[in-house]
């Protein structure tokens, strides 16, 4: 118990010590709203871990944002508490150091580099049936998606909907993680799945939480292939991306959401390129 307790002590000193150097190189370089578009060439892949955001269309009826919700510094901040945290090497700029990051569409060959995609807002999200062909592709060979940040049951209605062209709920249906799955043990050991909320509503709200009327209760989610082979990650009701994107705000959103955000985010994305 002492030696996991200093284990605990390390991580969060880890992460508070690189959220003021993050929070700074960030605003040196100018991320944030109108931050220049990365999207993803040959050259951005060279066989380090690359955060893949999804470009996806908004669907008229939908309910949220868009793709670039907590782009580009989500990206940015998990890529780095990743290599911090892990073994992993990920994929850096030669000049800057900075993350390779990408940004990609479903219909970009550019995307069978990336064993692991995100998509955000997936409440608001709209796939043609090209790319609903190509995300089964994708996932049927190998590829791995995390779908974050929408909440209630409308929004859910949607995104049931969209994932469902491109893995029809008869063969692949979307099913939930029971906190002892392996996946919540894959360095860090997540006892209970956590609400995050976005740092603006955490203000706006006094301290709350859930972001709908109906979403009081954040549920983690999956679909598998026919032979247990996860293929997609579904974290509803919760946003994980204001969790690495915040993470420099305020200290009190870091300790609250952000600690934990980043328990469950080196989770996935260890379970993710192992599996």
């Amino acid at each position: 118990m002492r030696r996991l307790r200093w284990f605990t002590v390390a991580i969060v000193a880890a992460l508070c010590i690189g959220a003021a150097s993050t929070v700074l190189a960030q605003r040196r370089r100018g991320f944030g709203f109108g931050a220049p578009l990365r999207m993803a060439t040959p050259e951005s892949f060279d066989g380090g871990f690359n955060f893949c955001r999804i470009i996806f269309s908004r669907s008229p009826d939908g309910d949220g944002a868009n793709w670039s919700v907590d782009y580009p510094r989500a990206d940015v901040n998990l890529s780095i508490r990743l290599s911090e945290l892990t073994r992993t090497r990920i994929s850096r700029d030669a000049a800057t150091g900075e993350p390779n990051h990408v940004l990609v569409r479903l219909t970009d060959d550019l995307m069978f580099q990336c064993p692991f995609i995100m998509m955000t807002e997936v409440g608001a999200a709209y796939f043609s049936p090209e790319e609903a062909a190509r995300l089964r592709e994708y996932l049927l060979k190998g590829g791995f998606l995390w779908a974050d940040d929408f909440w209630g049951e409308y929004a859910w209605d949607i995104w049931a909907r969209e994932i469902g062209k491109a893995l029809p709920p008869s063969d692949y249906p979307i099913v939930d993680l029971p906190i002892t799955h392996p996946l919540f043990r894959s360095q860090f050991v997540i006892r209970t799945f956590p609400q995050i909320p976005s740092i603006g509503w955490w203000y706006g709200s006094g301290g709350g939480t859930s972001e709908r009327p109906d979403s009081t209760v954040p549920h983690a989610r999956a679909i598998f292939d026919k032979k247990g082979r996860m293929l997609v990650f579904i974290s509803h009701n919760t946003d994980f991306g204001d969790a690495f994107e915040q993470e420099g705000a305020d200290p009190r959103y870091f300790y609250a959401f952000s600690v934990d955000g980043y328990a469950v985010g080196i989770d996935v994305l260890l379970y993710a390129l192992t599996h």
